[in-house]
């Protein structure tokens, strides 16, 4: 299977190429930005066209969302001329005001803000006039390295010795990039054998949570290994912000239907943070008598 992934270097295409890289049944094409033409995938002729998540839409300038949503409108007219199959992945900010109960996929987002319901006319597009597709809602994504990575970020402050602001009273479901990539590697591989489910999914880790409560866990968790490496450092510290006053606003997407349709389970996000604590750790250990160097 050969896959066009766009915008390079992102966080979850660098997930995708680890996980092709371990596969000997998926090739990657990995482009720049999120605009191609009919001629170019005529070319290709790739399987599937993916486009990563635009990370924390509301957080961002309006200009950027609109741009992002222009490209995705490029890319859906091209795999429309060539019956391309189109996976979408967006931030579950889609979902603006949040849900007392989780998220259900059949739920369309209505956001309040003009920028995000661009993004939405444009899903509306996708299901109404390209049948093959997948739009995947994600919870924030983290991993160690790549665009719009999270966890790296996080780390990279802490170990500076600044504070990190996160919200206390917004619920979510943080979601390894690992785990999504293995997913839609996954489905698309079933989806190519013969499969028919097509259509919007949900896809998040398990235990929704706060991002405060997720960077204090970091930070602790942090603090713990680098005490049994033996290194002394005064990590920065967690702060908690206030949003909304009268209740937590909660984005907690229900993820059964891709685990009915594909068989794909969500990943714990405090195991997936572990494994990638670890992973960071190991690269700061010093070579052993006998090691390689990298």
């Amino acid at each position: 299977m050969k896959l066009l992934i766009l915008d390079a270097g992102h966080c979850l295409n660098l997930a995708l190429a680890r996980v092709a890289h371990r596969r000997s049944d998926t090739e990657l094409v990995i482009e720049p930005g999120i605009a191609i033409d009919a001629v170019y995938l005529r070319e290709l002729k790739p399987d599937a066209v993916i486009i990563p998540p635009l990370s924390a839409p509301m957080e961002i300038q309006p200009a950027a969302v609109v741009r992002h949503g222009e490209g995705v409108d490029i890319v859906l007219e091209a795999c429309r001329e060539t019956d391309t199959p189109l996976v979408w992945c967006v931030s579950d900010q889609l979902y603006q005001d949040g849900f007392d109960t989780p998220i259900d996929e059949h739920v369309i987002p209505a956001p309040r803000d003009e920028s995000l319901r661009r993004l939405i006319a444009i899903g509306d597009r996708i299901r109404s006039s390209h049948p093959r597709h997948l739009i995947v809602r994600l919870g924030p994504l983290f991993a160690l390295e790549g665009g719009h990575a999270w966890l790296s970020g996080v780390i990279d402050s802490l170990m500076g010795g600044e504070d990190v602001r996160a919200a206390q009273d917004v619920i979510f479901c943080p979601t390894s990039a690992d785990a999504v990539a293995m997913a839609l590697i996954g489905m698309l591989h079933q989806l190519g054998c013969g499969s028919t489910a097509w259509g919007a999914y949900h896809l998040a880790g398990t235990e929704p949570v706060s991002a405060y409560t997720f960077t204090t866990m970091v930070r602790t968790q942090l603090s713990t290994r680098l005490e049994g490496l033996g290194e002394q450092v005064v990590l920065g510290e967690v702060k908690a912000l206030k949003h909304h006053h009268d209740q937590p606003l909660r984005r907690v997407l229900n993820c059964r239907r891709v685990l009915e349709a594909f068989g794909v389970h969500q990943k714990p996000w405090r195991l997936e943070v572990g494994r990638l604590l670890d992973d960071w750790c190991q690269s700061r250990r010093p070579l052993e008598e006998g090691d390689a160097p990298p």
